[in-house]
């Protein structure tokens, strides 16, 4: 269930203290004080624990919180509640089966006031939460630092979705679950959110109806379904913010066309894919469709493709604003003019960008710009049957390319569709082959460094560094 209520779970209520004035805080004139606390889960999530404070009148309140276990002597703090006299505080970073102290802190008229240190115990994580990733360094392998300094971001994509944040342990550090849809697609956001394409079970693989927005709180902070607004199209594999901070995402157009002219109908559909830009009402700003500069009857196969003709499988930016969009069916990536529309290169084969001899990919997934400014792609590999990553230096004007990067993996874990492949640092690349159930790290070599086994067919894995998180939220 989608909800943007905080609340105490039933499941686990525990109320700590009713606090006469003046028990839990000492202070004299108008001060405000805590009257009393209330602990349980927030949203009935075992990795976020929720605590109720009422005040005696306005004041700003938050908690400090540490493991017993942990002897560093390293705190946690809520966010802050500022001005009430009645706060809900949501503590994150939270361990399993772990005990816990805490104070609650409160500001009023300038007097800051402590209260005794109050102790609770965390949940053992929800059985279908146990064991869900397996992971396993290399012999004789010193994992990157930059590696164990981030989480990664995996989605269950069948109801009940979760979306998890593992570490390179495998354990879960957090996660966010609804029941009724799966988190088809996931991305992390620059406003630190998490933005996700939701859908049915019987909706293909990494296609959906709803759009989902969260904070790391799991508050909802954007919740938009087809039917709303000019959102009247299936959408699908991509969802991104602009610099607008307008969604943006692939959709199905479908297009009437005559094709007896081949042996189909007279009025026959052909699926298409298009690029969509809304403002958080679904009030579409941009549409761009690939029936604009492409006609389907120049295809000698479509009466067998007319289904899914040319199945964009992602969506990203060029650093100049410009998109980038890969296509599983011919193989290709584009790149298309933000503005106009206009296809500005096709590369892959056939395309408008020569291709180096080394650089036989066969369909590609999760195109986008790495760090090093180059355009990076898993290489499905579905000819050689061997799956790999490149990344190419792309020269727009002379149309040519030259091989940055390229590796192929073992070939036990070819992984003919989806998947993804994104750097760590300059020596080692987070992959994902999702159809084998295994995330791994490698080297550019392609050697293996780190392997983990996951319980769901994640779509992609991606990275999120430890310093793009707020410090409250920081495992």
């Amino acid at each position: 269930m989608i909800t943007k209520k905080r609340g105490i779970t039933k499941r686990w209520v525990c109320y700590l203290a009713v606090l006469a004035i003046g028990i839990a805080f000492t202070g004299c004139g108008n001060k405000a004080i805590v009257k009393e606390i209330q602990v349980g889960l927030h949203n009935n999530n075992d990795l976020k624990i929720q605590v109720d404070v009422t005040t005696t009148g306005p004041a700003d309140v938050y908690v400090e919180y540490w493991a017993d276990k942990d002897k560093s002597g390293r705190k946690f703090r809520s966010l802050l509640s500022k001005n009430k006299d009645m706060h809900s505080l949501v503590l994150c970073n939270i361990v399993p089966n772990t005990d816990y102290a805490y104070n609650v802190i409160s500001l009023s008229n300038g007097v800051k006031s402590v209260s005794k240190v109050y102790t609770f115990k965390s949940h053992e994580l929800q059985m279908f939460l146990q064991d869900q990733f397996k992971a396993k360094t290399a012999d004789k392998t010193a994992l990157p630092a930059e590696f164990k300094d981030g989480l990664m971001l995996i989605n269950k994509r069948f109801a009940p979705g979760v979306a998890y944040l593992v570490d390179y342990q495998g354990q879960v550090r957090w996660y966010h679950m609804i029941d009724r849809l799966g988190f088809k697609v996931i991305n992390f956001t620059k406003e630190h959110t998490l933005l996700s394409i939701l859908g049915r079970n019987d909706e293909p693989t990494s296609y959906g109806s709803e759009i989902l927005e969260i904070n790391l709180l799991g508050d909802t902070l954007l919740h938009l379904t087809k039917g709303q607004g000019d959102f009247k199209q299936t959408i699908h594999h991509e969802i991104l913010k602009n610099d607008k901070g307008q969604l943006v995402t692939l959709f199905v157009d479908q297009k009437i066309m005559d094709l007896t002219a081949i042996g189909g109908g007279k009025k026959d559909t052909v699926n298409g894919d298009g690029i969509m830009v809304m403002d958080k009402t679904g009030k579409q700003f941009y549409k761009w469709s690939v029936f604009d500069v492409m006609d389907p009857l120049k295809d000698k196969n479509l009466l067998n493709t007319k289904k899914d003709w040319m199945h964009a499988n992602s969506l990203n930016y060029d650093t100049d604003g410009n998109y980038l969009m890969s296509f599983y069916n011919n193989g290709q990536i584009w790149k298309i003019d933000a503005k106009t529309g206009k296809v500005i290169y096709k590369f892959g084969k056939g395309g408008t960008i020569a291709l180096p001899a080394e650089c036989n990919f066969t369909q590609a997934h999760a195109a986008h710009i790495n760090q090093q400014g180059n355009l990076m792609f898993f290489d499905n590999g579905v000819e050689k049957h061997q799956s790999g990553v490149f990344a190419m230096k792309i020269d727009e004007q002379n149309k040519s390319a030259k091989i940055a990067m390229h590796f192929q993996l073992p070939k036990q874990i070819f992984n003919g569709r989806m998947g993804s492949a994104y750097m760590i640092n300059d020596t080692s690349i987070l992959v994902c082959c999702s159809k084998r159930h295994i995330i791994v790290l490698t080297n550019t070599k392609g050697v293996l460094q780190w392997t983990m086994e996951t319980s769901v067919p994640t779509y992609r894995a991606g990275f999120i560094k430890y310093k793009q998180l707020d410090d409250y939220l920081k495992p």
